[in-house]
């Protein structure tokens, strides 16, 4: 068996949208990939509507906590994919080989206006588009895709 692509979710408090990414990545297809997610600026914790919203959606939050991007560098990652506006403005570290980065813009359920079932309900879209994406990204052949090819087809991703 070939070893497994290494795919960092970033963003800056490693807390809630890159959390959801890492779990619903390892729920879609442990086998290929290998699911990480840091923040420039962990918050130290997951939020309570990550953990509910996967819950519900019988989707996994095992052994992952709030992390630095600083424990990653260094390390081989074959895709960085960003989830907030904030992590994909600042200077990533450089890792080896430069792997593709691409952005996902997903709004923060945190700071959604109203009440906490309106919080929880944008926390629940959150997590339904990320898992429209990471399937679409499982879906892809990276065996026999050219490096444009293959960055055409992630852009494609993030406008879903």
């Amino acid at each position: 068996m070939s070893e497994r692509s290494r795919i960092l979710f970033l963003c800056t408090g490693n807390c809630f949208r890159s959390q959801m990414g890492e779990a619903i990545l390892r729920h879609v297809d442990p086998v290929r990939f290998e699911a990480l997610s840091a923040g420039s600026q962990p918050a130290g914790f997951i939020h309570p509507l990550v953990l509910e919203v996967l819950e519900e959606m019988h989707i996994p939050v095992i052994d992952q906590y709030s992390k630095s991007w600083a424990e990653f560098v260094g390390q081989r990652i074959d895709l960085l994919i960003t989830v907030c506006n904030d992590a994909a403005e600042e200077v990533c570290p450089v890792w080896p080989d430069r792997p593709p980065t691409v952005h996902w813009p997903l709004p923060d359920p945190s700071f959604h206006p109203g009440s906490f079932d309106d919080r929880r309900a944008a926390a629940r879209r959150v997590a339904e588009r990320l898992l429209l994406k990471t399937r679409r990204l499982a879906a892809l052949d990276w065996q026999n895709h050219d490096a444009d090819a293959l960055r055409t087809e992630l852009e494609a991703i993030s406008e879903l």
